[in-house]
Formats: structure tokens, sequence, C-alpha cells
């Protein structure tokens, strides 16, 4: 089973986090149901008006190292080149048909 398929097979509660007081899906989860980054971005570009600011935001860095510390898989040595996104509850809605 490919890693993304083995994403996909966990239940999705078991994938939501709180951040910021928000129940939070985040990126890396949220494109194994939505697809390439690309065309994630290319849909929020083309649909701005669906898309309301609060319906994802960047981790800060003491997020992205809290969650880093807590995460028996962390991937030490490979580091993102930029801090991961969460996406609100909002975001199944906005993202739908778009």
């Amino acid at each position: 089973m490919s890693k993304s398929q083995t994403a996909l097979a966990l239940p999705v509660e078991s994938r939501i986090l709180v951040l910021r007081h928000q129940k939070v899906i985040l990126e890396p989860i949220w494109l194994s149901f939505m697809g390439p980054r690309e065309a994630l971005n290319e849909q929020i570009k083309r649909n701005q008006e669906r898309f309301p600011s609060d319906f994802m935001f960047q981790l800060n860095p003491e997020e992205q190292a809290s969650l880093r510390s807590q995460s028996a898989t962390s991937n030490q040595g490979r580091g993102r080149r930029y801090a991961p996104y969460a996406f609100t509850s909002t975001a199944p809605s906005c993202c739908h048909g778009a």
C-alpha cells in the first residue's frame, strides 16, 4: 500500500487537529483528498471569491516545531522549504466544485 493510500485508509477524524482554537487538517492530508498542490493553488487563484480568508492558514514556527516534536515519524534532515498550511472546517465547502 502506498503512503497516500495508507493516509486515506485512516479515519479522517483521527487526522483532525486543533490549532488556534479551530479544527484543522494539515496540508499533506488535505492534498491526499484534493490532489496536487498546483491544482489547488490554481483553483484558489481562479475562484478567489469562493475562498474566505479564514479557510486556511500557514503554521507559525512554534506550531510547526510543536507538531514535529509530537510526531513519531519526523523527517529529520529532509525539512520543508515552507511551513505547512492548515485547512479549517470551511475548506471542504469552499473547495467543493471549485
